[in-house]
């Protein structure tokens, strides 16, 4: 029985569809979703994975089909046939990549824009009068010419903000992280605590304010499907709201030096009972002199200082990095 190359042609599609659906939903690849933004990530890699896979299975089935039905039969010595082009197929496989590329490009953006898009506040510069001009300051009137400095000192804000439905919203917990080679330090700037790790309320719109102390490093939380570069002498931001309790793990996903693959941290996703407890504990442990010392104020050593045992750093050699470090900044 000869069935009709169009049906034949009509099945393999509908198979490749149901595949590339079913492995678009059931690849498990990502880790879980423990954050309000990943739904909206995994929803543009799911999509990202159908295509693949559809296209995938598609250039390879054609691959296998041609080795199987063109191949040289044996005695066969003559010339294949001289094709030197096909415009309406050519047309075909140009224009549809083209359009599967701007299709993701305006998915994408919808999901930047829904998990809080570019913040233009969220370069923490905006409120500046002085602009610096080839390293000298110059400070105006601002009636004749703050229009103008504002413009000289305006930078691109980096940053994802508020969710659109949160926007002129206060977070529910701010926090100041800091990275440095080769740790992170979180500060809390309503109680004054510094922690090595990074606790978070579940359920709480949570602003991270993020800067380095040295290099680029980039805060990457992979269940939460959120990552921002930390910059020397900028301040980024990051709003986010985590969903599931537990602890997952932080990591510096910028290449910053020879120690960059141990710069990993937690940040540990608990009710707000054990938040409030843990903020407690934290008070009541913290020494008495450091208490309300602004972390600007503190050197890097002084940072990692109460973090040494749990990293198994020594001190002394912490103090060492921090000479060689300060050595190498004159010598620059």
């Amino acid at each position: 029985m000869n069935i009709p190359s169009n049906i034949i042609t009509l099945i393999a599609g509908i198979l490749l569809t149901l595949i590339s659906l079913w492995f678009g939903q059931h690849h498990g690849l990502m880790p879980v979703a423990a954050s309000e933004e990943a739904p909206w990530i995994d929803g543009l890699f799911n999509t990202m994975m159908t295509i693949s896979i559809g296209l995938f299975l598609l250039v390879q089935g054609i691959l296998i089909f041609s080795i199987v039905r063109f191949r040289q039969r044996p005695g066969d010595e003559t010339d294949g046939p001289p094709i030197e082009g096909n415009i309406p197929l050519e047309i075909v496989w140009t224009a549809i990549p083209a359009m599967i590329v701007l299709g993701l490009g305006v998915y994408s953006f919808d999901v930047y824009t829904n998990m809080g898009g570019l913040d233009p506040m969220a370069s923490h510069d905006h409120g500046q009068q002085v602009a610096h001009i080839e390293g000298a300051a110059i400070a105006a009137p601002l009636s004749q010419e703050a229009p103008t400095l504002e413009k000289a000192n305006r930078r691109v804000a980096i940053g994802i903000g508020a969710d659109p439905k949160e926007v002129g919203k206060a977070p529910d917990l701010v926090v100041d992280v800091l990275g440095l080679q080769y740790a992170w330090i979180f500060t809390y700037p309503e109680t004054g605590i510094v922690s090595g790790d990074l606790h978070m309320p579940v359920d709480r719109d949570v602003q991270l304010n993020i800067k380095a102390a040295d290099v680029i490093h980039s805060l990457w939380i992979p269940q939460f499907r959120v990552k921002q570069d930390a910059i020397p002498g900028r301040e980024t931001e990051l709003r986010l709201r985590p969903r599931e309790l537990g602890t997952y793990p932080v990591v510096c996903a910028e290449l910053c030096g020879s120690y960059h693959g141990g710069m990993r941290t937690q940040t540990i996703v608990e009710s707000a009972e054990d938040f409030d407890q843990w903020v407690n504990e934290q008070i009541a442990s913290v020494d008495g002199d450091n208490l309300g010392t602004p972390v600007a104020n503190l050197s890097s050593e002084e940072y990692l200082v109460p973090y040494t045992q749990e990293m198994g750093i020594d001190e002394n050699a912490l103090k060492a990095m921090g000479t060689m470090g300060h050595e190498h900044h004159h010598a620059l």
